[in-house]
């Protein structure tokens, strides 16, 4: 097996010390522009390779940053993860990514796990089962930097990058209103979680405003994977509804296949209106009106909040923790457009 090269060897190859070379390397400006030529070149000719790690644990730093995701089999979690790589590369990061499979356990686990590997920082969304943060007070207490997104504990003293889920879930009923629905259904997932229990609150909020009656019946809540949601569609149409609104677009799909197969047409006879702005949406029949849910914005925002806390603690700054809300917008097609369909 070839020896390694180390900057002795370097060293004795241009006869000089050991401690110039490891600043020729860093491109110390006191060593003279000359020099730093020859001892770059002449490493690269003996194979060195530069101790990336070694180095960055002298600073007290690993230059790599943990991203603990609740899943990772979604087209938003993907856009979120190119978001936040862009950023992150720019700035000279690698990343570790986590998923926790909707498991607060394995989250916990996971975020030990990173702990342990000294990160400099994580970009978290929590799992549907997560009912604390307590887990994270290793990185409140070492001042590691952390950003939460997405889904988050909307009581928490942290940094957070959400949209308005609140407001997203009214507009969207608004409208569906406006085509002229009256029986809203509501498909959605655990309402502890914050994204889906402020949809429900803007849902039921729209109700309210126009004159429309809540009905618990018209709501189901489920894992929305396929069989729940099937079965969750199956269940509303029981109570006749005119209009779903399906707080994820892949369970959107989900329930428009479901509603023609009891031979019902989408928007003639029930509009359907989803969540996400997923590719998919824009693939099925009739194309999906949906919430765009700006996935790499969002990445970018908490990535860069995360390089900006990582310097100011590298700096010994203090960082003010702040929510963050990035805009979002209904995506209207043709899922929803009911009161068009009557016209013509």
């Amino acid at each position: 097996m070839q020896k390694e090269t180390t900057i002795y060897d370097i060293a004795d190859k241009l006869g000089i010390s050991a401690t110039t070379v490891s600043r020729g390397l860093n491109n110390n400006p006191r060593i003279n522009k000359n020099t730093r030529e020859k001892i770059h070149k002449t490493a690269e000719e003996m194979g060195y390779q530069h101790n990336t790690l070694a180095s960055n644990l002298r600073k007290r730093q690993t230059k790599t940053i943990g991203i603990l995701l609740h899943e990772v089999n979604s087209n938003f979690v993907t856009s979120v993860l190119a978001g936040i790589e862009k950023v992150v590369t720019k700035e000279h990061y690698d990343i570790l990514i986590t998923h926790s499979a909707e498991s607060g356990e394995r989250e916990i686990a996971n975020a030990t796990n990173l702990l342990n590997k000294r990160v400099d920082g994580i970009i978290v969304s929590l799992a549907m089962s997560t009912k604390n943060i307590d887990h994270f007070t290793p990185y409140f207490e070492r001042k590691i930097p952390i950003v939460f997104f997405d889904r988050v504990m909307n009581d928490a003293d942290c940094t957070k990058i959400i949209i308005n889920n609140f407001s997203c879930g009214y507009n969207a009923t608004k409208h569906l209103i406006e085509q002229g629905c009256k029986k809203i259904a509501h498909i959605t997932a655990d309402l502890t979680r914050n994204v889906y229990n402020d949809r429900f609150l803007g849902y039921k909020k729209a109700l309210k405003d126009h004159q429309l009656t809540y009905k618990k019946d018209l709501i189901k809540i489920c894992s929305l994977d396929k069989a729940a949601t099937i079965e969750a569609t199956r269940e509303l149409l029981i109570q006749k509804p005119d209009a779903f609104f399906v707080t994820n677009d892949f369970a959107a799909a989900v329930c428009i296949e479901v509603i023609h197969e009891h031979g019902l047409r989408v928007p003639e006879d029930i509009a359907v209106i989803g969540f996400n702005n997923d590719t998919l949406g824009d693939l099925i029949t009739p194309k999906l009106s949906t919430v765009d849910y700006p996935g790499i914005l969002m990445g970018e925002v908490a990535a860069t909040e995360l390089m900006k806390k990582i310097k100011l603690k590298n700096s010994n700054k203090k960082f003010a923790d702040q929510t963050m809300t990035i805009p979002s917008e209904l995506v209207i097609r043709e899922s929803s457009l009911k009161s068009q369909k009557k016209k013509s």
